[in-house]
């Protein structure tokens, strides 16, 4: 038998096999594997991205540059805009040795339209775009995942606004529509304008609401042994009431972010007047990488999973039958011209069947056309004739005055011509 005339069967591998824990004779050094990690990370740096959604004037930007320190540049906006507009805008910053590239999404806008669908569908539109740019990224056959900047939203802050005694309907109806989207951390703005206990019952009323109509709102995680103490605390502590500044205000004898007023002064970072301490807490000291993951190991690949399934991908069945991304590809480009043959099929049809409908317009126009030229035809003859009728009528009676005419002249000669007579007889009788 020649060689190579046949292939040899493949091997399955047993994934079902016990593994075995064997002990090292001394030191090896993957141990420095998560050293190692952290510096490549460190090097290339991070992204994190924030959407701002809420009434115009609720306090958005201000307190963004409270959370961050710093200054963002914003543009001042109107109640007037007749759609929702989202401003991303990207920073890079650095703290120690870490750089961070933040893109801050504000939603310009948001509640000044009649149509609620106006307000919140541009903003479940632009997440779903920075979705599909990550997956066109994916899908590339020479990607560049590694220095791609990723746009996809990390982490929704829904500003509620405090002068309710619970949630608004547009916010009922947003937060229920953007949750299986992002991780939505839902906040109470400008806390300081109501009393503490306005500010409890409010709480416990926005969480009511939220509870009772199935909204998912992002939950800290209380899987690591290191942080779920202090996470379980603040998921009680929910929608966080904060107070946003960037003035320094003297309080006592030293200077601390706050706002000042007839009554006394408000410090942003005192936990017993807001919740911003806790706010910046959980969200960029404690749970940023895991807003990270949860946005693209739950919200991403949902939207992937339905994505593929459009595009007629599957997994392997329960029947450990191969996947074929080819005979994929086949299938659904055969499908796709079938729809587009079926598709040009009716178009022609739709074509064809509006010529008709134009041919049978045209004719009964032209029918119509036809019909009031002859009816205006009738009409001219008829005129026509009665005008001639008129014609010869007027020439008979011209014709009788003038006969008339001529008669009267005649005997108007006649008599003339008798009364100049009778003088001439009556001189020729007086001479004789």
């Amino acid at each position: 038998m020649e060689m190579g005339s046949q292939q040899e069967p493949l091997v399955p591998i047993n994934t079902n096999e016990e593994k075995r824990t064997l002990e090292l004779g001394g030191h090896v050094g993957f141990d420095s594997l998560p050293d190692q990690l952290v510096s490549k990370a460190s090097a290339q740096g991070f992204c994190f991205n924030i959407l701002c959604v809420g009434e115009t004037g609720i306090g958005k930007s201000t307190l963004m540059n409270t959370l961050f320190n710093t200054t963002f540049e914003n543009e001042e906006a109107s109640h007037y805009g007749q759609m929702v507009e989202l401003r991303p805008h990207t920073y890079e910053l650095r703290e120690s040795n870490v750089n961070l590239k933040l893109t801050v999404v504000h939603t310009v806008g948001f509640g000044d339209q009649i149509n609620k669908e106006q307000s919140y569908k541009p903003i479940l539109e632009y997440i779903d775009a920075q979705f599909a740019k990550f997956l066109e990224e994916e899908l590339k056959i020479k990607r560049s995942l590694f220095n791609y900047h990723d746009t996809r939203i990390h982490i929704c802050l829904y500003f509620i606004a405090p002068n309710g005694h619970s949630l608004k309907s547009l916010d009922l109806v947003t937060m229920k529509k953007l949750d299986s989207k992002v991780n939505i951390i839902p906040v109470i703005a400008k806390a300081d304008t109501v009393s503490r206990n306005e500010l409890e019952k409010l709480k416990i009323k926005v969480m009511s609401e939220l509870v009772s109509n199935g909204v998912q709102i992002y939950q800290f995680p209380t899987e690591d042994e290191a942080v779920a103490e202090i996470n379980s605390s603040m998921n009680t502590l929910l929608p966080f009431a904060v107070v946003g500044s960037v003035d320094d205000v003297k309080v006592g004898n030293k200077m601390v972010k706050g706002r000042l007023y007839p009554w006394g002064s408000v410090e942003v970072e005192n936990e017993k007047h807001c919740d911003f301490v806790k706010l910046r807490e959980m969200v960029l000291r404690v749970n940023m990488e895991d807003l990270r993951e949860q946005t693209h190991a739950r919200h991403y690949e949902l939207y992937r999973r339905c994505k593929l399934e459009e595009m007629g991908f599957k997994d392997t069945g329960t029947d450990s039958q191969s996947f074929s991304l080819q005979q994929t590809y086949e299938a659904k480009r055969k499908e796709f011209l079938v729809e587009l043959q079926r598709k040009e099929e009716e178009m022609r049809q739709m074509f064809v069947n509006k010529v008709k409908e134009t041919e049978a317009e045209l004719k009964e126009k032209e029918k119509e056309l036809h019909e009031r030229f002859e009816q205006l035809k009738r009409m001219h003859q008829e005129e026509k004739k009665n005008l001639e009728e008129k014609r010869r009528e007027l020439e008979e009676e011209m014709n009788a005055f003038n006969r008339r005419k001529v008669a009267a002249e005649t005997l108007m000669g006649q008599a003339l011509q008798g009364c100049s007579q009778q003088p001439f007889k009556k001189d020729k009788d007086k001479k004789n």
